[in-house]
C-alpha cells in the first residue's frame, strides 16, 4: 500500500491490515507495517515463550528438559511427570513448526492449553471420580 492509499481509502487500509500486516510505503520514509495491536501482542508473547524456551535448551543440562522448563513456567509442576514429559517435546516440536512457517498463533494456542491443564489440575479438577452409568440420563431441557 501507498500512504496516500490509507489517506484516501482509510476503512479499506484498516479492514486489509486487520486480516494480515500490511506494509505502507512512503516517499519520504521508512516503509512501515501496519498491524492489529492483537497481532502484536501475539508477537511479544511468542518471543517471550521463545526466550524462555532457549533458555531452558542451554541452562543447566544435567537437568531432564521438562526440569528446566519448570524454572520459567512454574506451573508445569502441577501436571503428571508423564505431562511434564509429554509438554518439554511438544512445545519444543510446535515452536519449531511454527517458526518454520511463520505462524506463531499455533505456539500461543498450545503454551495456552498446557497452561489451562494445570490450572485445572490446581483448583482441583483432576481429583472427583468420575461416575459412569449403564443407562442414559433423560433430562427435561438439556
Amino acid at each position: 500500500m501507498q500512504s496516500s492509499d490509507l489517506s484516501r481509502h482509510a476503512k479499506e487500509v484498516f479492514a486489509a491490515a486487520e486480516q494480515e500486516p500490511l506494509e505502507v510505503t512512503r516517499r519520504d520514509g521508512k516503509p512501515l507495517v501496519l498491524t492489529t495491536k492483537e497481532r502484536s501482542d501475539d508477537d511479544e508473547a511468542v518471543l517471550d515463550i521463545a526466550a524462555q524456551l532457549i533458555a531452558a535448551v542451554t541452562i543447566n543440562e544435567q537437568l531432564p528438559l521438562h526440569d528446566r522448563l519448570a524454572i520459567p513456567y512454574p506451573w508445569l509442576k502441577l501436571l503428571s511427570r508423564a505431562d511434564q514429559q509429554r509438554f518439554a517435546k511438544e512445545i519444543v516440536e510446535v515452536a519449531r513448526g511454527s517458526f518454520s512457517l511463520r505462524q506463531p498463533r499455533r505456539l500461543l494456542l498450545e503454551m495456552q492449553a498446557w497452561r489451562n491443564s494445570a490450572e485445572a489440575i490446581a483448583a482441583g479438577w483432576d481429583t472427583s471420580e468420575v461416575e459412569v452409568t449403564d443407562s442414559p440420563v433423560v433430562v427435561e431441557k438439556p
